[in-house]
């Protein structure tokens, strides 16, 4: 995974950027409008750093993760996914999902489900 993901963040590290408690973080894994994985060290759950930018989760994000997980995406999948290079793009999806190209990325999500 470390080789599509440019970096990450662990939880007390969103926290901070958001500033909100690490408790609310928590919760937005649990609801799942943010996905962390195990990376490294099994006991340290860790976000990609390009989900959050300017202090905040990507706007888009949290509706494309529910859209995967309705395509059935486990976490890893929705990871892995969102940080491929798709050609038609072009880019990522979570760098057209930063760029505002949410639309693009949402219909490229639901052909997955057929």
């Amino acid at each position: 995974m470390d080789d599509l993901v440019d970096g990450w963040l662990t939880l007390p590290d969103v926290a901070e950027q958001v500033g909100e408690p690490i408790t609310r973080v928590r919760q937005w894994i649990r609801d799942g409008r943010l996905v962390a994985l195990r990376c490294g060290d099994p006991a340290v759950l860790r976000v990609p750093a390009s989900f959050i930018r300017d202090g905040t989760v990507l706007p888009a994000l949290p509706g494309t993760l529910s859209l995967l997980r309705d395509c059935g995406y486990g976490a890893e999948e929705a990871v892995r996914w969102l940080f491929t290079v798709d050609p038609t793009l072009p880019g990522t999806p979570v760098e057209a999902l930063a760029a505002g190209r949410r639309r693009e990325v949402r219909r490229r999500a639901q052909a997955l489900a057929f």
